[in-house]
């Protein structure tokens, strides 16, 4: 039997990095448990909203924030805010697949064009690999905006 994951990723501002890797993936910010947000509402508004009533303090109500796959195919992606700076290379990171069924010079302009529109919304351009078939079909290294390295692929 297959299991489901969720990728969990430290964070000094939780909410901020949400929302990146949301706009990223396609992803959505889920509600509050037991509150049903009409079409349309803004799910982060309804968090503040419920955390104010549940009584946490405002300096906590971005201890965590939380992103899924609207389809429910992809991993939930967990922010947790923690102290402490990023120090090292992370050990794991993930792979956006970006130009799916391309190859060559169309496959790394696709991987240009979203890699544009990543450093639009924060990330960072590290390095462009140019095609070495058959081993890699090119991709560009990036990191987030807290400097979690992460591939378009």
């Amino acid at each position: 039997m297959s299991r489901h994951i969720q990728v969990t990723f430290d964070a000094h501002d939780p909410r901020a990095l949400s929302s990146f890797w949301r706009d990223v993936l396609g992803y959505v910010h889920p509600g509050p448990p037991g509150v049903d947000l009409p079409e349309g509402a803004d799910p982060l508004a309804a968090w503040d909203d419920f955390l104010a009533r549940a009584g946490v303090p405002a300096d906590r109500r971005n201890a965590a924030s939380a992103v899924e796959d609207p389809d429910g195919h992809g991993p939930r992606l967990f922010f947790q805010q923690v102290p402490e700076d990023k120090t090292a290379k992370n050990r794991v990171h993930l792979d956006v697949r970006a130009a799916p069924g391309l190859e060559g010079g169309e496959r790394m302009a696709a991987l240009e064009a979203e890699c544009d529109r990543l450093v639009a919304l924060g990330a960072t351009r590290v390095r462009r690999h140019e095609p070495a078939p058959p081993m890699s079909a090119g991709f560009i290294v990036m990191t987030d905006p807290e400097g979690n390295e992460f591939c378009l692929d």
